[in-house]
Parts: C-alpha cells; structure tokens; sequence
C-alpha cells in the first residue's frame, strides 16, 4: 500500500523559511518521479515543483523560482521541499505526489497516481 505522509507545515511571518517533507512507504520511491503541489481556499491545485529519479528537477509556477528548492533522499524515502523568502500567497496546503518514471507532464496533477494528506502553510504579513 503506497502512503506518503507530509510534515513540517506551519504558520510563520512573511520572509521566513519552511522545509516540508514527504515519507513515502509501499513502492520503490528511487524509481518513482515526485513533485509537490499547493492549493490554496477557492484555488485550484497547482504544482510547485517536480523532481526525476535520478534527482532533475524543475520548477512548475515561475512566483517561486529562487526561492524553494525541492530534493529528494532515495536512500530514505524522502522528498523535501525548502520554502525561503515566504509570501502571504505562498498560503495554501501543500501536497506531495508521485507517479511511475515520466516522460514529460512533470507538472500536471494527473501525471500522479499517489498523494499524500497535505501540510498547511501559512505565511503572515
């Protein structure tokens, strides 16, 4: 049974920083393509950044390039996403996701099969 349990959300002021981390159980996850997603109240679920098997990465919506950078840790089933620099409209609940090897669509949610509960973050002026 493939689970993935998100961590570290919280609320902090804008300029903070967050690390948000995914455990991912039941599957191979070194062989596994994974990407966070953020939806925020009356928004639609947008992918923030995606991550290859061997550790390619790229960002999906242009607000948070410079600032978060995603990574993963194969030899422990972990995805991280590093939040720098945080916004009020960084607000929303963070959602990690993953799918079999990808040949492209890295950042389109039907791209992913699994995803986990979600982490609130909330960012305060």
């Amino acid at each position: 049974q493939v689970q993935l349990v998100e961590s570290g959300g919280g609320s902090v002021q804008s300029g903070g920083s967050l690390r948000l981390s995914c455990a991912a159980s039941g599957y191979a996850h070194s062989r596994a393509y994974m990407a966070w997603f953020r939806q925020a109240p009356g928004n639609e679920r947008e992918a923030v950044a995606a991550i290859t098997t061997g550790g390619t990465t790229t960002t999906c919506v242009d607000s948070v390039k410079g600032r978060f950078t995603i990574s993963r840790d194969n030899a422990n089933n972990m995805l991280y996403l590093q939040m720098d620099s945080l916004k009020p409209e960084d607000t929303a609940m963070y959602y990690c996701a993953a799918a079999p090897p990808l040949g492209g669509g890295w950042c389109l949610a039907y791209s992913y099969s699994h995803w986990g509960q979600g982490t609130q973050v909330t960012v305060s002026s």
